[in-house]
Formats: C-alpha cells, sequence, structure tokens
C-alpha cells in the first residue's frame, strides 16, 4: 500500500511540474515582450539619455565590462533614481550596450540593480532575493570593482542572444577593447 500511495505522489508531482513548466514559460516570454516593448526606444543612444540614464564605469574607469574567460557585460547606462528598494520590469535600472563592429553602440541587454539594504528596508530582513523573468537575482558583495554597496542584480539578454542563457551575467559574445 505504501508503494502504491508514494507512485501516486510522484505521478502527481510529476504532473504538476509538466503542467507549471510552460506555464513559467509563457510568463518569462511574456514579460521579455513587456520589457522589449517598453525599451524599444533605447535602441537610440540619445533616447537613453534624455530618459535619464547616464554612463557609469567602474572604480577605475572602466566603461565596457568584461571578465577574461567568461566574455563581457558591455557599456552600462545607469538611472541612478531607479536605484532603490524596487524592481520594476518596464524600467530597468540600467541599460546595456555592446560595440557594434563599427564601434557604435548596440543595445543588447537590461539590468536591474538593488542594493540589498534598500532590497532588506522594503521588503524586511529576511526577504529572499529579488526574482524577475522567474530568474533569482545574483548577488555581488560590498568590496566589488565599482565601489557599490552589497547589491543584487539581473541581466536580461532580450536584444542580443548570449549562448550562456538570457539571463547570464556575461555574455561570450560581448567583447570590450582595452581601456574603454
Amino acid at each position: 500500500m505504501r508503494l502504491t500511495k508514494a507512485a501516486a505522489a510522484v505521478a502527481a508531482a510529476a504532473m504538476a511540474l509538466a503542467v507549471a513548466a510552460p506555464g513559467a514559460l509563457a510568463g518569462t516570454r511574456h514579460d521579455v515582450r513587456v520589457a522589449r516593448a517598453a525599451t524599444d526606444a533605447y535602441h537610440s543612444h540619445a533616447a537613453v539619455i534624455q530618459a535619464g540614464y547616464a554612463m557609469f564605469k567602474d572604480k577605475r574607469g572602466i566603461a565596457c565590462i568584461a571578465m577574461k574567460g567568461s566574455g563581457g557585460m558591455g557599456i552600462h547606462l545607469v538611472d541612478g533614481t531607479l536605484v532603490d528598494g524596487k524592481i520594476a520590469l518596464r524600467h530597468p535600472e540600467a541599460v546595456v550596450y555592446r560595440l557594434g563592429y563599427n564601434g557604435h553602440l548596440r543595445l543588447a541587454a537590461l539590468e536591474y540593480v538593488v542594493t540589498v539594504s534598500a532590497w532588506r528596508d522594503s521588503h524586511g530582513q529576511d526577504a529572499p532575493r529579488p526574482r524577475l523573468y522567474g530568474h533569482r537575482f545574483n548577488f555581488t558583495p560590498a568590496g566589488n570593482r565599482f565601489g557599490l554597496p552589497a547589491y543584487y542584480s539581473l541581466h536580461a539578454w532580450i536584444w542580443y542572444d548570449n549562448p550562456a542563457g538570457m539571463f547570464s551575467m556575461w555574455n561570450p559574445r560581448v567583447h570590450c577593447p582595452p581601456g574603454v
């Protein structure tokens, strides 16, 4: 009798996963469509500047962020007024560009960022990491290359294919010339 109940429980769990997985995928696709519609104007560098975003550099003055062996993120333009305790699908804290072959900036990704302290102030000290597009945000500790306090972030490569995954931090197809 126990084996039958266990088998029934496993079958029920498998059915639940089979039903939930397509729904989760559909939710992610919907979120990507919404984010693309909200940020389509940012293909124009002038539009993103007019919207309040500005170039963001690390502590060494480097704008094009890359990691040897992992690829790059590219050049971030950040709207500091959006870095608060909230995450909004249509309003990413950073817009990420890659350098095209001709040196022009090409829209590649969105990045959602919230400091750990702001997140906990808004959602409680024991709040789990934020989630968006069905993915949990990455954690970056204080003492990072940007000189920022500890923060959570999620890259969404919705404008440029990332073989490492749409929500991976690094994109092996993005390259940064030295000193940029």
